[in-house]
């Protein structure tokens, strides 16, 4: 998680380096308040798409982990079962010679 925030940290210092860059430049309020939508409307895109980007990839994380969880807990049963056998193979070899 920390390349996160160090991502949303470089993107944060780009937008404000060029929210300033657009404010000393020597144009017109209107289209300084254009540039500065336009922008916006980049920077806000990117974000999200990065933002998108990370969900997809913990998705396919949690996708991995599960898969991962249902195999061990297929194994952890069989062996369960395995004891459970065991013993009762055990219980009955003890009745046996009583």
């Amino acid at each position: 998680m920390s390349s996160g925030k160090i991502l949303l940290g470089v993107l944060a210092g780009l937008a404000a380096g060029a929210m300033l860059g657009i404010l000393f430049a020597p144009d017109k309020g209107s289209e300084t308040r254009k540039k500065i939508v336009e922008k916006g409307e980049d920077y806000v895109e990117g974000i999200q798409q990065k933002l998108n980007d990370m969900l997809d990839d913990i998705t396919k994380k949690m996708d991995a982990t599960k898969v991962k969880a249902e195999r061990m807990a297929a194994d952890v049963k069989a062996k369960a079962e395995g004891v459970a056998a065991d013993v009762k193979g055990k219980a009955e070899e003890v009745k046996a010679r009583i």
